[in-house]
């Protein structure tokens, strides 16, 4: 009898832990302490295919994918599509948690919150270079303090545009060469006051329309980085490109906090660290390939023209009045976080 009941606690003890294992592994949990857990998030932007932000985000799916072992999966939607097209409504519900993650410049995201546009100030930064030191030190710490109210985690930033202007009129090299021309820009505030101030008369139009635009005569210039240059085939219907690197666009890179929350330490140890990397590879990318660009652009006849100290001189104190409201409307922290206005000790490079 002693034996049959010691015979049945084995076999029930046996048993028991194989059942327990049987079920399928709900996401988050881990089989064992070196495999991270099984899980998908969905990511989203409003960018195309080709755009710098749908790169990064593919380039830090995959590089997750792998470290991972393909455990945690990223699927990625451009061009808004879960919100058919409505960036408005995206950045909602990357709030909402309805989407998981997304990548937004900081001007699409100060519909949250104004301050998260503070890095658009009128020369603000003078390089790449100089923009990637701020942001990754007090400017980013600054970002994840504002979106952290909003139920956002920032995890990382790379480059849209340092923004140059082109025209197909005549070369741009002071205020004077800018009357009454109708310039092309986005719907922005801080866009369409500083042309407005420079005696331009700015326009806001469409990415999609620009260049049937400025074929027909309804547009006589406009403003981007040499990047988007190229894919808009711009520099085949423009003389002229003024190189100033007056505006410093970027893309902020978040996670929705409750999705980031249910995840294992681990994993949001992964995320991070694979978004930093694929913001620096993309960072890379895209100055190199603007250097390249450049280049082709000179050879193929665009006359390029880089503004002299002087002549930017002019501009910035044509602006300054600008500046000066700009740095009153987003405050005073958001302003020291960006070094604005203040010594960047920094070593100086020249982007282009």
């Amino acid at each position: 009898m002693i034996w049959r009941c010691f015979a049945s606690i084995f076999l029930l003890l046996t048993i028991v832990p194989i059942l327990s294992g049987c079920g399928t592994p709900r996401a988050g949990t881990q089989k064992n302490s070196d495999e991270y857990e099984k899980v998908r998030l969905v990511m989203t932007a409003n960018g195309t295919e080709i755009g710098i932000e749908s790169l990064t985000a593919r380039k830090f799916a995959e590089l997750v994918s792998v470290a991972s072992g393909g455990n945690v999966s990223i699927e990625f939607y451009p061009n808004d599509e879960l919100n058919g097209g409505n960036t408005n409504e995206a950045v909602r519900s990357l709030t909402e948690g309805s989407v998981d993650l997304g990548a937004y410049v900081a001007g699409t995201m100060s519909m949250l919150d104004p301050r998260l546009e503070v890095a658009t100030i009128p020369w603000s930064f003078s390089s790449y270079k100089e923009a990637r030191q701020v942001i990754d030190s007090t400017g980013g710490d600054f970002y994840a303090k504002v979106l952290s109210e909003y139920g956002l985690i920032y995890l990382g930033s790379t480059h849209n545009a340092m923004r140059q202007l082109s025209s197909n009129v005549k070369p741009i090299h002071n205020p004077e060469d800018l009357q009454g021309l109708r310039i092309r820009v986005l719907g922005g505030e801080v866009y369409r006051l500083l042309f407005s101030t420079l005696g331009a008369t700015p326009v806001p139009l469409s990415w999609s329309e620009l260049n049937i635009a400025i074929r027909q005569g309804y547009i006589e210039g406009q403003e981007n980085g040499f990047f988007l240059m190229r894919s808009g085939k711009l520099n085949e219907i423009q003389k002229y490109m003024t190189v100033w690197n007056y505006l410093y666009e970027n893309y902020l890179f978040v996670i929705n906090r409750k999705t980031f929350d249910q995840l294992q330490p681990k994993t949001q140890k992964l995320l991070r660290d694979k978004m930093h990397e694929a913001c620096e590879w993309s960072r890379d990318y895209l100055e190199n390939t603007e250097r390249k660009i450049r280049a082709q652009f000179e050879e193929e006849g665009l006359e390029v023209i880089d503004l002299t100290p002087e002549e930017l001189r002019v501009f910035k104190e044509k602006v300054k009045p600008l500046r000066e409201s700009l740095k009153e409307k987003y405050g005073e922290e958001a302003c020291k976080a960006f070094l604005i206005d203040m010594e960047k000790n920094f070593e100086k490079d020249d982007d282009l």
